[in-house]
C-alpha cells in the first residue's frame, strides 16, 4: 500500500471541547486522517500515523470471511443477518433474535457462543458483538472446522479474516499484531491512515463482497446499532451515501459510497462523545453531509443537557 509520509493537506489536531454555559471545562484531542483506497492522505488532523487498536470498526472486514466463504449461501443469510454481523448492537429483542436467525439457519446452537453474556442480561446473544460471532460460527460450521476454538488467534476462521486484511491493506499478516477485543475476538493495532485506506476500499463498490457489505449495512443500519445510536443516525439521513462503523476508545471510520474515500478518528482519551462530535465536525467540513444533517445530529450528541454542550476548535483542510 502506497504511503503519503508528507501531506500538504495537513493541520493540527482538532480539540473537542465540552462547554458549560460557554465556558471550557474539558477538552478532548482528535486525530483525523481521510484516505483514498491507494493509502494516500488527503486530508489530515493530527498524526495519520498515530496507531491504535481499530476494536469494532473491524467488523465489516471480519465478515469478509462470511461472504467469501459462501456462507450465506450455504445457510440462505440475509442481507440483516450480514448487516448485524458488522454491528454493534443494542441487543434489543429484534436484533436479538436476527443473530438467533444466523445460528438457527447454520444449525448451531447460541451455547457455541463464546461472547460474554453481558452484565444483568440471560444470553450472550444480548452481547453487542454476537453476530460477529455467530457469522464466525457459520463459517466453521460450513467448513467443518472446530467451533470451541473459534476465537483463538490461529484458528482457521481468523486466518481467513487476517488474510483478507492482509490483502487489502498489501501487508504481510505476519506483521500485524493482535490483541483480543472485550469480546474475546481477536482485533488488530494498526495506523489511522491504515482504517481509513479499508474503509475507502469498503465504499469503492469495485469488490462484490464489500459491495455486498455496504448494502447490508446501509439498508438496515437499525441492526448496525440501534435506536439512537450513531452510526444506524448517520446511515438513516445521508440515505445510504455514507457507511458508519464505530469502535470502543474513542474509534469512528465512515466511507463514502461510490466516491472511494474513508475517514478515520480516534480520540486520545477513548470518550465516546468527542468522537461523535468530531466526525460531526468533519463531516460538515468535509461536505459529506447537508448542513440540515449536522444540524440534526449535532442535537443528539452535541447538545447535551440544557447547560453543556461540545465544540470543536480546529481546522480540516479540504482536499
Amino acid at each position: 500500500m502506497t504511503s503519503s509520509r508528507v501531506n500538504r493537506h495537513q493541520t493540527k489536531e482538532l480539540q473537542v471541547q465540552l462547554l458549560r454555559e460557554g465556558i471550557v471545562e474539558c477538552s478532548h484531542t482528535a486525530h483525523v486522517v481521510v484516505c483514498d483506497p491507494r493509502g494516500r492522505n488527503l486530508s489530515v488532523a493530527g498524526n495519520p500515523e498515530l496507531a491504535t487498536f481499530i476494536r469494532s470498526a473491524l467488523k465489516p472486514f471480519q465478515a469478509l470471511a462470511v461472504t467469501a466463504a459462501g456462507a450465506l449461501e450455504r445457510y440462505s443469510l440475509s442481507d440483516r443477518d450480514l448487516a448485524i454481523m458488522c454491528g454493534s448492537h443494542q441487543g434489543t429483542m429484534e436484533q436479538v433474535r436476527q443473530v438467533f436467525r444466523i445460528l438457527w439457519q447454520s444449525d448451531l446452537d447460541p451455547t457455541a457462543l463464546r461472547c460474554p453474556t453481558p452484565e444483568g442480561k440471560k444470553s450472550p446473544l444480548e452481547h453487542n458483538c454476537s453476530g460477529k460471532h455467530a457469522g464466525m460460527l457459520a463459517v466453521c460450521q460450513q467448513q467443518n472446522w472446530p467451533l470451541e476454538s473459534y476465537l483463538d488467534r490461529n484458528h482457521p476462521v481468523q486466518r481467513l479474516i487476517l488474510s483478507r486484511i492482509s490483502e487489502l491493506l498489501g501487508m504481510p499478516s505476519d506483521e500485524f499484531i493482535m490483541a483480543h477485543d472485550d469480546c474475546g475476538a481477536p482485533t488488530y493495532f494498526m495506523q489511522l491512515r491504515q482504517m481509513a485506506t479499508l474503509f475507502a476500499m469498503l465504499s469503492s463498490g469495485e469488490n462484490l463482497d464489500m459491495e455486498r457489505i455496504i448494502r447490508a449495512m446501509t439498508n438496515h443500519p437499525d441492526m448496525v446499532g440501534g435506536p439512537d445510536a450513531f452510526d444506524t443516525r448517520l446511515m438513516q439521513l445521508t440515505d445510504g451515501e455514507l457507511v458508519s462503523k464505530s469502535g470502543a476508545e474513542g474509534i469512528q471510520c465512515i466511507g463514502r459510497v461510490g466516491e472511494s474515500l474513508g475517514l478515520a478518528i480516534k480520540v486520545l482519551d477513548g470518550a465516546k462523545r468527542a468522537k461523535y462530535a468530531a466526525a460531526i465536525f468533519t463531516l460538515k467540513q468535509l461536505g459529506w453531509i447537508l448542513p440540515s444533517v449536522a444540524d440534526t445530529l449535532a442535537e443528539t450528541y452535541m447538545e447535551i443537557g440544557n447547560f453543556k454542550r461540545l465544540d470543536v476548535v480546529g481546522d480540516l483542510p479540504v482536499y
